[in-house]
């Protein structure tokens, strides 16, 4: 009995600390989740620059755009997107995941009007097909989501695939094309979302006999950089790959960078300009931490939203 009410008084002396410590956690959650709110609306530019064209050519400005997550009324980030324009890209590369909402279409191709008067590629994510779900956000700390997490309500995806394609960007859903750019021939192989597995890589265009001697580059093109994707792309000859999904790890450690990658990428490489290895070979990875989040995790922690300015230059 004296134990018991030894123990029953450490508890009433340690309850107002107790008490004070949860009050202290709440209130440094809720200064968090107020930061995270308002840097999702902190969209930046970042810039890189890839010397891998052939000798003697002009630069590709490539601008590159991933998990745009639009939802109808999110006015500032239809105002950015809009003033991309200015950047004068000479190609956008749209690596998907454009909606979180079923009304939101006539919204995208608005905000990406200005855009779609470039030239443009581009492959759909799990979020072009699928609307979102409300979930436990601490799954997505503990393990990368599967698709199985999705609302299986179709969006009109094809209302925006139709969309971007009179604009003239270019499907690569599970294909391979080639287009000329300043007398260089660029050979682009795109898959559809492996986050889904549906990719199904169509390897990349044969052109002529003497095709691999003249001069061209090899874009590839996915939405999630699951590392089977990757090993083909850079097995088979891919100068640079472009992929998104991640949103760079969406809440970050200041100093220590994504705790998830969202698949089977290594977290250091969810955002930002790496290179890749396989069979011998290796190829430049540019992965994108997106623009916007899921309607139903609308935060961004130490990592803040963005669209990629990829400058591809001579090969020195």
């Amino acid at each position: 009995m004296a134990a018991s009410r030894d123990t029953w008084q450490s508890i009433k002396r340690a309850a107002p600390l107790l008490g004070a410590g949860a009050g202290a956690a709440a209130a440094l959650g809720g200064l968090a989740l107020g930061y995270g709110m308002m840097e999702r609306n902190a969209f930046t530019i970042r810039h890189e620059t890839l010397p891998i064209l052939p000798p003697g050519f002009a630069d590709l400005r490539i601008l590159h755009l991933s998990d745009i997550h639009l939802v109808p009324g999110q006015e500032a980030k239809k105002q950015w997107l809009r003033s991309l324009a200015d950047l004068d890209p000479d190609l956008v590369v749209n690596t998907g995941d454009n909606l979180s909402h079923r009304g939101a279409v006539p919204e995208l191709l608005d905000a990406l009007g200005p855009l779609m008067g470039f030239p443009g590629v581009f492959v759909p994510g799990s979020n072009c097909y699928y609307a979102p779900r409300p979930k436990n956000p601490l799954r997505y700390l503990v393990g990368r989501n599967q698709p199985g997490n999705l609302d299986h309500r179709v969006l009109p995806w094809r209302e925006m695939h139709t969309g971007f394609g009179a604009a003239g960007w270019v499907n690569l859903t599970n294909r391979a094309i080639s287009r000329t750019y300043h007398g260089m021939r660029l050979d682009f192989s795109g898959v559809d979302d492996p986050h889904l597995k549906l990719d199904d890589f169509a390897g990349w265009p044969s052109g002529s006999s003497t095709g691999d001697q003249a001069p061209h580059l090899r874009i590839a093109v996915t939405h999630a950089p699951y590392q089977r994707v990757l090993d083909q792309f850079t097995g088979t000859g891919a100068d640079v790959i472009f992929a998104g999904h991640t949103h760079g790890g969406q809440i970050c450690i200041p100093g220590y960078g994504a705790l998830v990658s969202n698949c089977d990428l290594p977290t250091w490489r969810a955002r930002g300009l790496t290179y890749w290895e396989h069979a011998g070979r290796t190829t430049a990875l540019e992965v994108s931490a997106g623009i916007g989040t899921s309607r139903f995790a609308p935060v961004r922690i130490a990592c803040p939203p963005e669209a990629v300015v990829v400058t591809l230059t001579s090969r020195s």
